[in-house]
């Protein structure tokens, strides 16, 4: 007998740990789980979101190529930013797509910028990968990425402006310092500086025009700690284009 209730308890989980709740309150279902699970399907078949920027992409390519012409590659940051109101008359194109770790941005170096003939390329990108968009990562795999990107555009002629990862802040009622620890961020940004003095590419310092003195993102210039508002976007544009300036000179 004391054999069985030791066997019965090993099959059955809440012997070990209670299970039971007193309310039943599961997560929200779909109401259509066969076309959710189809959308998934088809989103996987890109999952880098090539296809995102195809069209206009071959448009670019049947124009006479800009000179001055600058890529911003990035996430949903740079997805944000509308760059015709800050940058007006620049021949500036924006390939930000949010959510995007470095290693999906990589995949997107020849059709998103090389095949486009720019004269810079200005990456920000980072913040993804700290808080795992794609899965976990050391740091040596997130800067392995951002020097493959550096070496496939500085093959091609390309100038390389890397920014700083911005901070993030607790500020607004989501806190993202939970997902995108500041001290990570902090020794990305080391990497970020150094590696762009030793290998002759620009370094854009976000950071230091957007961060208080808590070391979190400035309150005011953001509605959720994350991205930038206008405000918040008033503060980069000048950072962009001083170390665009520099690039191109």
């Amino acid at each position: 007998m004391t054999r069985f209730f030791f066997c019965l308890t090993l099959l059955v989980p809440g012997a070990a740990f209670a299970q039971l709740v007193d309310e039943y309150n599961p997560p929200r279902a779909n109401c259509c789980l066969q076309s959710t699970a189809q959308s998934l399907a088809d989103q996987l078949q890109d999952w880098n979101q090539l296809g995102r920027y195809n069209a206009d992409n071959q448009r670019l390519k049947a124009l006479p190529p800009e000179p001055q012409r600058v890529i911003f590659l990035g996430d949903s940051i740079t997805d944000g930013w509308r760059l015709a109101n800050y940058f007006p008359g620049k021949p500036y194109v924006n390939r930000g797509i949010g959510g995007q770790t470095t290693s999906q941005m990589l995949v997107r170096m020849f059709p998103d910028v090389i095949d486009l003939k720019p004269a810079a390329l200005i990456i920000l990108a980072g913040t993804n990968d700290v808080a795992r968009n794609t899965g976990p990562v050391t740091l040596k795999m997130i800067t392995d990425n951002f020097q493959a990107i550096a070496e496939l555009a500085q093959a091609h002629g390309i100038r390389v402006i890397f920014c700083s990862v911005m901070p993030v802040s607790d500020y607004t009622p989501r806190k993202q310092t939970e997902r995108r620890p500041p001290a990570d961020i902090l020794k990305l940004n080391a990497w970020l500086k150094e590696y762009a003095a030793r290998t002759n590419a620009i370094y854009a310092d976000y950071y230091a025009a957007v961060v208080d003195a808590q070391g979190m993102l400035r309150q005011g210039i953001s509605e959720d700690g994350l991205h930038p508002n206008p405000k918040g976007y008033e503060l980069m544009a000048p950072v962009a284009q001083a170390a665009i300036e520099k690039a191109l000179r």
